[in-house]
């Protein structure tokens, strides 16, 4: 190969070789600003009073040309700098220094002014509250900042117990719009319900949370709104667990059928029967001794049920079997007298004979009678 070649070999590698040559050079670090502001952070309640960030340099004063805070693009000769927490939602405060050698930089302190809600409350949009209806609970959360840190929930609650919000096809979370304001305002946050009857009775309650990080008060500061409580409107339904379709009732005896039944508003209850016998003790309660159909109907404003109960007519052997028993206990001990008396006649009782009398005195083999008449006796076994 001649001087050539190999200067065109040796430039192909050079080009080669350049982008892994510029890749594997690193640049230099760039030098962080040398300022530290105390506190690096702030997050204060409005219109509290009290509060200074001060800004300083991490490096010798020699090296210090200039050091200033820029609020609302506003330039404060002062290293120290006091937001005023009736107003200043944003201010946006920046500390800035220009040093020798190094030039100008900055940095930004991070600042929440924050406003706990004046007052929380539950609103109703549809006033419609049957069985079917779609509602929007709305939860009212009135001049509250910063609404972005904002956390609504819902609790549900019937008496004192909390309901779990799938039992009622709801959930805890409300629907609250987006914001990106900083200052004080007004947020509703929604909550759609299709009513069915397990919501009747069911108290609402919404909690406004404002969540301000770990810098911020703990615990958060939270509102809770009054309870909201559900009335829905439904149609009865009867109790079929405590009305059988069909009832039997024991021959010269009475029957209650009772005839329960939910709805809201409650029910009136209603019986309808052919039997001339039968009477109502209470308006659910009816007293039958007849066989016969017997209907019971519940009716509110909204709808109605109905419900059919069969009385039949059943024997009375609770006689019968009482003298069955007493006539078994009567043989039982009849047999056991005689059993007994066959066993007692056999091992307790002797047998004597007066063969071979001969008079003596009173010894063990003389029977004695009530004339002191001796009669001897001999022992057979």
């Amino acid at each position: 190969m001649d001087d050539f070649s190999w200067l065109r070999l040796l430039s192909v590698i050079v080009v080669l070789m350049l982008p892994s040559l510029s890749n594997g050079t690193k640049s230099s670090d760039v030098e962080e600003c040398p300022i530290e502001i105390q506190p690096d952070s702030m997050v204060l309640e409005y219109q509290s009073g009290g509060h200074s960030a001060v800004c300083m340099p991490t490096t010798s004063e020699s090296n210090v040309k200039e050091i200033y805070w820029e609020v609302h693009g506003d330039k404060f000769n002062n290293r120290s700098w006091s937001p005023d927490t009736h107003e200043n939602w944003d201010p946006s405060p920046v500390c800035h220094g220009e040093f020798l050698g190094i030039g100008s930089c900055n940095k930004t302190l991070p600042y929440i002014l924050y406003k706990p809600p004046d007052d929380v409350s539950i609103t109703i949009s549809n006033m419609s509250t049957k069985e079917g209806s779609k509602i929007e609970l709305m939860c009212s959360i009135r001049n509250v900042a910063p609404a972005d840190r904002l956390n609504v929930t819902w609790t549900w609650q019937r008496g004192n117990e909390t309901v779990d919000p799938d039992s009622l096809g709801v959930s805890n979370e409300a629907k609250c719009p987006p914001s990106n304001k900083t200052s004080a305002v007004d947020v509703t946050c929604t909550m759609n319900i299709t009513l069915n009857r397990t919501h009747n009775g069911i108290q609402a309650r919404c909690e406004a949370e404002l969540n301000l990080g770990p810098k911020g008060p703990q615990p958060p500061p939270t509102m809770s709104s009054n309870s909201f409580n559900l009335s829905v409107q439904y149609g009865p339904k009867i109790n079929k667990t405590k009305l059988q379709k069909l009832f039997l009732v024991i021959r010269g005896y009475k029957g209650e059928l009772v005839c329960e039944a939910d709805g809201n508003p409650a029910p009136d209850i209603k019986w309808n029967y052919t039997s001339k016998t039968a009477f109502l003790e209470s308006d659910e309660t009816l007293i039958v001794n007849e066989e016969g159909l017997y209907v019971c109907t519940a009716t509110n404003n909204i709808s109605s049920d109905t419900h059919r109960v069969e009385v039949v007519l059943g024997e009375d052997y609770l006689p019968l079997l009482a003298g069955f028993v007493a006539l078994t206990v009567v043989i039982i001990s009849i047999i056991f007298i005689f059993i007994y008396s066959i066993y007692y006649k056999n091992t307790k009782m002797r047998r004597y004979s007066l063969k071979n009398p001969k008079l003596s005195s009173h010894n063990g083999n003389v029977a004695h009678n009530s004339w002191d008449i001796q009669l001897p006796v001999t022992k057979l076994s």
